[in-house]
């Protein structure tokens, strides 16, 4: 319990200190490859938005998915790349291997598909090399370079409205 507390004061300041010293990055290109990280917690329904993505014109090979779990059960059948709290330490690195290739991939686009602020989620996208970062208007203003004001559980008007910026940005 008490260490359970003490990690998470040490990655609320590794958080706060590291969201002081944002930089703007710019996407010059258009949108090939996309990472999802998605927190499985309040939204299961990570396939249809796959499915919409291709839909709107992602090809299938270029997304990659992240999948945040409060606990993940032992005997549980993963679909996707799954991480929880537990696979950070105290110091805000990730442990699992997959994580960290997840993050230090150069996505044209990262989609932070969650609407809670855990601090695991916003350091994994503080910390992703993506180009263009898409999020929730409820999230943390400085780590999205685009928000969308929607709910998690509407996922064709998230879509449907970043797509609708996409185009007026010339991304796409």
């Amino acid at each position: 319990m008490f260490i359970k507390y003490i990690k998470e004061l040490s990655l609320k300041k590794i958080l706060k200190s590291s969201l002081d010293n944002v930089k703007p990055s710019a996407l010059n290109s258009s949108i090939k490859t996309v990472g999802v990280l998605v927190d499985e917690s309040y939204f299961q329904q990570t396939e249809e938005l796959v499915k919409e993505l291709i839909t709107s014109g992602i090809v299938q090979e270029d997304i990659k998915i992240l999948i945040f779990k409060n606990k993940i059960k032992k005997n549980e059948q993963l679909v996707h790349d799954t991480f929880s709290r537990k696979n950070m330490n105290w110091r805000g690195e990730f442990k699992q291997e997959f994580v960290a290739e997840f993050l230090k991939f150069p996505f044209d686009m990262l989609i932070s598909y969650y609407d809670t602020e855990k601090k695991t989620l916003l350091l994994a996208t503080h910390q992703s090399k993506a180009l263009f970062k898409v999020g929730f208007s409820t999230v943390d203003k400085r780590l999205n370079h685009l928000m969308i004001n929607t709910n998690v559980e509407n996922y064709k008007v998230f879509v449907h409205e970043l797509f609708r910026y996409l185009k007026i940005l010339n991304k796409i």
